[in-house]
């Protein structure tokens, strides 16, 4: 494409008062700057500029080809129109991280003021109009995101609100509960999810996270299989002098459980707890949960089970689920 001739760019509205949108805009720069440079002047130094000022576009070099653009305006002032209109593609093409649609702008509007005869003088004029549509687009994309940005901070304010609310009811509620006397109708012990409940009127008033035995799927059979028994019993004793900082004894085996190990000629074992953190380990506290310990007990840790001792009595039911 040379001066003196029409500039053909591709850059024309889309049917009456349309215009090209983003995808077709991105199209037509490249196809521009591909296609476009170079021709009309080859052989002549402003031709191998033009085409050295391509290659660098090409090469994704967007600061090399501006500055042979803005050499070639030095040395070939009759093709600056056209070195500018290119300026102009290079400063607003989407590939070129360091884009900058005001000095596109200035290189297009130098076409149409200073150069009114041009054959790029249309085509600049409807790439300042698509640049100042991009201009507004992006303002408002980033006006929206700034916006967003203000939800979320103000979103992750309120869960930071809640979560400290909840750390105070929670404070309150082990108050509460510190304060407790009456003691809780049943124990409720549910195996597969690791919970140990207290239950009062049939509501369960706090829960427990627990350890079991070293094989805990399935009812204990025999001693020594450190399995945990399932099955309803009551808690007949306790020792404040246990290995385990203090410890409820559970009423196994019953008589369920004698019988099965009378029928498999084993015998049914015993001393089934609940127990704290056996004596010297207390540090562990509620990381000991993250293993399955016990030799077939059910285990808290120390300051949990000094809660559980003093609501349960013994004499109170005890359900173990699977």
């Amino acid at each position: 494409m040379s001066a003196g001739k029409q500039a053909t760019t591709g850059l024309r509205p889309n049917g009456a008062g349309g215009h090209p949108g983003p995808l077709l805009f991105c199209f037509i720069l490249t196809t521009f700057l591909i296609f476009g440079c170079g021709h009309g002047l080859k052989g002549s130094p402003a031709g191998s500029i033009f085409l050295e000022a391509n290659d660098f576009f090409a090469q994704g070099n967007y600061e090399a080809s501006l500055g042979k653009y803005e050499k070639l305006i030095e040395k070939d002032p009759e093709n600056a129109d056209r070195a500018l209109f290119e300026m102009g593609i290079v400063y607003s093409h989407p590939g070129n991280h360091r884009k900058c649609y005001q000095k596109a702008l200035e290189c297009f509007r130098k076409i149409v003021s200073e150069h009114p005869n041009s054959a790029y003088r249309r085509d600049s004029q409807m790439m300042m109009l698509q640049i100042q549509n991009v201009i507004i687009k992006d303002n408002l994309i980033a006006a929206q995101q700034a916006q967003i940005d203000d939800y979320h901070q103000e979103i992750r304010a309120r869960e930071d609100e809640v979560a400290a609310l909840e750390k105070r009811i929670k404070a309150l509620e082990q108050k509460v509960f510190e304060l407790r006397t009456e003691p809780v109708d049943r124990v409720l012990i549910e195996k597969q999810n690791r919970r140990l409940a207290l239950i009062s009127r049939g509501e369960v008033i706090k829960t427990y996270k627990i350890a079991l035995g070293g094989n805990p799927v399935g009812a204990k059979e025999r001693r020594g299989d450190k399995k945990t028994p399932e099955g309803i019993y009551t808690i007949e004793s306790r020792n404040r002098d246990s290995e385990y900082h203090l410890s409820l004894r559970i009423s196994y085996p019953n008589d369920k459980d004698r019988k099965r190990a009378q029928d498999l000629g084993v015998s049914p074992g015993g001393d089934i707890m609940i127990h704290g953190i056996k004596n010297g380990l207390s540090w562990v506290g509620g990381f000991h949960t993250e293993i399955d310990w016990t030799e077939g007990c059910i285990a808290v840790t120390n300051k949990e089970i000094e809660e559980i001792a003093r609501l349960v009595p013994d004499g109170t039911p005890v359900e173990i689920r699977p």
